[in-house]
């Protein structure tokens, strides 16, 4: 898919200085030369999951198809063949983890959403184990909606007003309580605690209105408009029952912040230069505005106005010596003044037309007292490669050349401007439409049924350059009229690989600057080009020869590695068995290195597998110590879509919510779907005693009940374990909640670190070493907002520490790590003659999924479905990338009456 240049001159119009770029042993081609090497010495890999459904609902189930690329090649990664896939709720806490074998950069899974789950904005992040290497920046990391009405009995409608007082910002929040059918809870009791950035602010007690109305005020008082957080309020129906709902604070101020970016990053003095405008309101969201800037004596220069999404751009040539402050207006009829960036006394600025469809226009400028000759060059890459490169003497203040877009890659280009002492001075991105490197798909439709459970049979020719194409695609059809798109907001492959992954924050509407081809929208995403950040890597690392720490290898199997000591010496040959005690059934055996290590791998086990791993000495000594190696599990850092988080997910989603209740009911009906919450009644059948090793905040031991690891020796999952064996505790399926607090899960702390209840089941019952149940306030209050629903502080046999396995007897251990998560197949009915189902309802909000879409060597792929039993506009979406890394979307649409 990629294509270099790295000599310039058939391509080039030369105009006013530019000359050829000789590949010669200057300071310049080593330069290059080492970005090439930097490149495929710290290969980069990008993430792309093609989902089912923009949002989705308790009991749905969230099925994916992962693309992992090469970001070098755009080919398939056949650099790491193990995906982590997680989903992450409101707390920034991992719910669900899968683990996934990748063949030829391709995978796919599932995420079961239980009725234990509550409502709210989840995250859906994946990457690679060597991915970790670079920062979570470029991690695929989408936010989604989850609605719940299956199992909720209390809907919330939220709505902020903001007002100043002094320096501070005053929020009142208006939280309307109903019912499912939009009944009113009035005259109910509501305590409710605000926290922002995890910190209580205001705390306080209520009572809902005669229309169900709750009204919360508090002060952010720090000066930060983009504090978030979350009120988290609980009121209290007619039967006492409480019930606690947690609503996002997206922001605690209307105030928009405006930026002024030049164009390549710097203004000059006396040279005619665009400068970008970049207004976001506190939540994250552009606001346009409009404006004018003035000098310094109050004399109007130019005026502005952002065209969408608070982006826009000006030219605007500073004057030697004078000072400009912008005057803008916002939405509201208020207005703010902002400063103009300084202009430097001297210096080289980059202006670039990439409207043309056929070039790129580049013109360099710089100040008159630098027209003296020095030699300039321009570099325009593409993730390490060089697609064009020139010199330049600059004997003129003006230069200009243009390239012509086919010579260019598909998506982000960076150029950058060095100086004479090859030093980056001024950076310019842009996004090129290059056709040619995208897959068409010619879809036949002549088979489509537009009848309730009719089958329909699609075809479709995948081709390159009107050559046949190699892939594999991914299909997710949809009723639109239970699950409505939103075309501009949408992630998809072509937003995620060819934009999202290369620049760092939030991108608003992603998709919007791929549903059409018209000059208006390529002016938009230029402007996006001008404000958004780039950080894949800095043109000075490759300077300075500064590499980054590679801690985390590139995983090609499942593998079990470790050392064998005796005292402080590896043990040089030492004879290792591994054997599979659970789940999988396996024995293998090898012998250590020289430094005492040895490693098990090419290994395939499921997440419930058990080992044992046996070590002795060369002549039969067990008397060893085995240490196994254990990667840390990767820390949840914030989101960076802020911006897309809902503060009324049940409200937005009612129409959806509402459809899905029905196809759950209607499966729960047919024995096909079961509820996991049930109350049961628990016994105290435990007696205290110390937990020394544990990291219990109050203190090891102080609890209000200790469990220790005898009484879980005979339980399959933990939890089952736990059932009527911890006072005042009792589960929804596998989460526990405390008896006073019904509607908080309990907070989970292993080995000090905090986890989410539902992962409870995850520990291993004979892993564990002590529990200690906190519920009254003495031992909670430590724990702050997060004790409120009681805690369990769990410390396992490895006390505290970060290995996860367990030393039962000299040279032996016992360890339970990640193995792969089996991937379920989606259900799709089948209705003919034959069959004795099709009396049955057919309420299914995805019609059909599936991952495993092959075209062969001739191009053409073919899939079909039956329709579902309702009417309505079914949407097909068919993502795809072939062999060489081009890739494929099409979305068609057909009525079922």
């Amino acid at each position: 898919m990629k294509f270099r240049i790295t000599l310039i001159s058939s391509f080039l119009l030369i105009i006013l200085g530019f000359s050829a770029f000789r590949m010669d042993d200057d300071p310049f081609t080593q330069l290059l030369k080492k970005l090439e090497d930097y490149t495929n010495k710290f290969p980069q890999e990008k993430v792309h999951l093609h989902l089912d459904k923009p949002y989705y609902a308790i009991g749905d189930d969230i099925w994916f198809k992962a693309y992992i690329v090469d970001a070098k090649s755009a080919a398939p990664s056949i650099l790491s063949e193990i995906l982590y896939v997680e989903l992450i709720n409101e707390k920034d806490s991992v719910k669900k983890q899968l683990k996934l074998p990748v063949v030829s950069g391709i995978t796919w899974g599932d995420f079961k959403l239980p009725d234990s789950l509550s409502e709210g904005n989840y995250r859906i992040r994946a990457y690679t184990n060597y991915m970790r290497n670079f920062g979570t920046a470029f991690f695929f990391d989408k936010s989604i909606k989850i609605g719940n009405s299956w199992a909720n009995k209390v809907f919330t409608e939220t709505k902020y007003d903001f007002k100043k007082e002094n320096s501070a910002d005053r929020v009142t929040a208006t939280i309307h309580f109903a019912d499912k059918d939009g009944k009113a809870y009035n005259d109910n009791e509501v305590a409710y605690d605000v926290q922002l950035d995890y910190k209580s602010v205001e705390k306080g007690k209520t009572k809902t209105t005669s229309n169900g109305d709750a009204v919360i005020t508090f002060v952010n008082t720090n000066g930060f408009t983009n504090k978030t957080g979350k009120i988290v309020a609980t009121i209290t129906l007619a039967n006492k029952q409480k019930v606690m709902k947690s609503i996002p604070v997206t922001a605690t101020s209307n105030d928009v912040d405006v930026q002024f970016l030049p164009e390549g990053g710097s203004l000059i003095e006396n040279l005619p230069e665009r400068v970008a405008i970049k207004a976001v309101n506190a939540s994250g969201h552009g606001e346009n505005v409009k404006g004018v800037v003035v000098d310094e004596a109050g004399m109007e220069v130019t005026s502005f106005e952002t065209t969408y999404l608070g982006m826009g751009s000006f030219i605007f040539n500073a004057q030697a010596g004078k000072t400009y402050t912008a005057k803008v207006k916002f939405a509201d009829g208020s207005s703010k003044d902002f400063k103009m960036p300084l202009a430097q006394k001297s210096g080289y600025a980059i202006f670039i037309n990439n409207l043309d469809t056929g070039k790129v226009s580049l013109k360099i400028m710089s100040s008159e007292n630098l027209v003296n000759g020095t030699e300039l060059k321009i570099v325009a890459q593409q993730a390490g490669n060089v697609f064009y490169v020139s010199k330049a003497k600059m004997e003129k203040q003006v230069l200009m050349a243009s390239i012509s877009k086919n010579k260019l890659p598909l998506g982000i280009v960076q150029f950058t401007l060095f100086s004479s002492d090859n030093q980056p001075i001024a950076e310019r991105l842009i996004f090129v439409k290059n056709k040619a490197e995208v897959l068409d798909v010619a879809l036949n439709t002549s088979q489509v049924s537009a009848s309730r459970k009719g089958k329909t049979i699609f075809s479709f020719d995948a081709t390159n350059q009107q050559k046949p194409a190699l892939g594999s695609f991914s299909v997710a059809v949809t009723n639109t009229n239970k699950v409505t798109p939103d075309d501009d907001n949408e992630t998809n492959i072509l937003t995620s690989l060819l934009l999202t992954s290369d620049l760092t924050g939030y991108i608003e509407k992603p998709n919007h600057y791929f549903l059409n081809d018209d000059l208006k929208t390529q002016k938009e995403l230029d402007n996006l080009l001008l404000t958004q950040g780039w950080r894949r890597f800095l043109w000075k690392n490759i300077i300075s020869g500064a590499e980054p720490s590679i801690t985390y290898k590139a995983e090609k199997s499942l593998a079990i590695s470790g050392t064998v000591m005796k005292g402080n010496k590896p043990v040089v040959g030492g004879k290792v068995m591994l054997m599979a005690t659970k789940g999988s059934v396996f024995i293998l055996d090898t012998v250590t290195n020289a430094e005492g290590k040895f490693v098990f791998d090419n290994l395939n086990f499921g997440d419930s597998t058990k080992f044992v791993v046996q070590a002795r000495t060369k002549t039969e000594r067990k008397f060893v110590d085995i240490n196994v190696d254990v990667v840390p599990g990767q820390v949840v850092t914030k989101s960076k879509n802020s911006g897309d988080v809902e503060i009324n997910v049940n409200n937005s989603l009612m129409n959806y919510i509402k459809e899905s209740d029905n196809y759950f009911n209607e499966m729960t009906r047919l024995g096909l779907l079961e509820r996991t919450i049930k109350l049961e009644e628990v016994t105290i059948t435990e007696k205290k005693n110390p937990a020394k090793n544990s990291a219990n905040l109050n203190g090891a031991g102080r609890a209000d009940y200790i469990l220790t690891s005898e009484n879980l020796s005979t339980c399959i999952t933990l939890s089952q374990c736990l059932q009527g064996r911890l006072p005042g505790v009792l589960f929804r399926g596998n989460v526990p909640y405390l008896m006073r607090s019904q509607n908080t899960p309990m907070s989970i702390v292993l080995d000090g670190m905090r986890v989410e209840a539902e992962f409870l089941d995850n520990i291993v019952p004979s892993d564990v070493e002590t529990i200690e149940l906190l519920k009254s306030i003495g031992n909670t209050a430590i724990y702050g907002s997060q004790g409120g629903g009681g805690v369990l502080v769990i410390t396992t046999k490895r006390g505290g520490g970060t290995s996860n396995y367990n030393r039962y007897a000299p040279g032996i251990v016992s360890l339970s790590p990640k193995g792969f998560s089996v991937s379920r197949a989606f259900y799709s009915p089948l209705y003919d003659a034959a069959t004795t189902n099709n009396t049955r309802k057919d309420l299914r909000t995805t019609i059909y999924w599936n991952p495993q879409v092959v075209a062969q060597q001739d191009g053409k792929a073919k899939f079909e479905f039956y329709n579902a039993d309702e009417a309505g506009q079914y949407r097909v979406v068919i993502e795809g990338i072939d062999a060489s890394g081009h890739l494929a979307r099409k979305v068609y649409t057909y009525e079922v009456k």
